[in-house]
């Protein structure tokens, strides 16, 4: 069985200073790091040694992978595709101002293409990113491995995974949590890839 582990970083400084995030550089709380270590250790768990780590190259996800890389003995590649969505100029500003700045999408046509904000990514390119990444981690040799990204773009790698057109992205949303597991997974004889799990986070219920 081909066995993927998605984990969504655990909290980060914008968090607790309720700043924009996007490519917004923070690294880990103290509690962000305790909920990584939960992580490594569910991942250490279920998952081989040595199995790689791709991940985000923003300070976030780079730590969460590291405390990966510590449970598994393994190695990291950071793939700047992985990265969230960029917020543009609003990135590192106050959370409640980027709340009233926010163009919110039409309900029909045309939300592949909008921006939330005048200067953000689109659906779109985030998507064609993050496709072009999971490509990459498709087509490798590993069978069990792990990809720690995002809230927003785990979206577009488990839609990756799954084989949904970009065309068909407009509206599509899984909700995954900070510091959450999700596993995407393909076994024989029909090579059927599933979403067999998504956003597990009672790994983090006692912290």
């Amino acid at each position: 069985m081909r066995k993927i582990a998605l984990v969504t970083h655990p909290e980060s400084q914008h968090h607790v200073e309720q700043k924009v995030g996007g490519w917004y550089d923070t690294g880990l709380t103290e509690l962000g790091q305790q909920q990584a270590t939960a992580i490594a250790a569910v991942l250490g768990a279920e998952l081989p040694q040595s199995s790689p780590i791709y991940s985000s190259d923003l300070q976030r996800t780079t730590q969460t992978a590291e405390f990966i890389a510590q449970a598994l003995h393994s190695q990291v590649v950071l793939d700047q595709r992985l990265r969230e969505m960029s917020y543009g100029a609003a990135e590192g500003r106050d959370q409640a101002w980027f709340d009233q700045q926010i163009i919110y999408p039409p309900h029909g046509a045309g939300r592949l293409d909008h921006r939330v904000y005048p200067s953000s990514e689109n659906r779109r390119e985030v998507a064609t990113r993050v496709y072009a990444a999971m490509e990459t981690i498709i087509n490798s040799a590993a069978q069990q491995l792990v990809i720690v990204t995002h809230g927003f773009a785990a979206s577009f790698v488990i839609a990756a995974w799954i084989g949904m057109p970009i065309e068909a992205l407009g509206s599509v949303a899984f909700q995954v949590n900070s510091g959450s597991i999700s596993w995407l997974t393909q076994s024989t004889p029909f090579n059927n890839r599933t979403l067999a799990s998504l956003n597990d986070t009672r790994h983090l219920a006692t912290l």
